[in-house]
């Protein structure tokens, strides 16, 4: 977003640098436990961060969303994974399109790798960073809306059936 605002890579880079530091720096502080996923995402933040400061080569930072989204997916590749992020009346209502869903969510992250990888390599940076946001948001609230619907319809109607 700062590369869109400011078209300037060198800043855009640096505050993002900044801020994930800064971020893990808080939570030590805080003494707050550092999840893996939040290493994981600082070390891609720093090594890219500082790859494209040396080589001023954007495509760097701009691959490394498809690691995340490539690792996420992975996570969500585990059966059940969304039950912990739904209510107890949809897990009892609709157990079968939440596992479902599950597996349609890895696929939307591994979607999103796939397509941020070719874009990076094919897209300036800007045209890169608007592409990505864009998608990043509309493709998340789409499948959001979609599972929404689906699994609120039907199980109103699997309760209306069971009487």
């Amino acid at each position: 977003m700062v590369l869109l605002v400011t078209k300037n890579l060198v800043l855009a880079v640096a505050l993002g640098v900044g801020f994930g530091v800064a971020q893990i720096g808080w939570l030590l502080a805080r003494r707050k436990p550092i999840d893996t996923m939040q290493w994981l995402s600082i070390g891609l933040v720093v090594v890219a961060g500082a790859a494209t400061l040396l080589t001023n080569d954007a495509r760097f930072v701009m691959l490394k969303p498809t690691l995340i989204y490539a690792v996420v997916g992975g996570f969500m590749l585990r059966p059940g994974w969304m039950n912990r992020y739904l209510p107890p009346i949809a897990i009892q209502a609709v157990p079968d399109l939440a596992y479902g869903f599950g597996f349609a969510w890895a696929g939307l992250m591994f979607v999103s790798a796939a397509l941020n990888a070719v874009l990076a390599l094919e897209l300036t940076p800007l045209a890169w960073s608007m592409a990505m946001a864009v998608w990043g948001v509309a493709s998340k609230a789409a499948l959001f809306l979609i599972q929404f619907v689906v699994m609120r319809s039907i199980g109103r109607r699997r309760r209306l059936a069971a009487g």
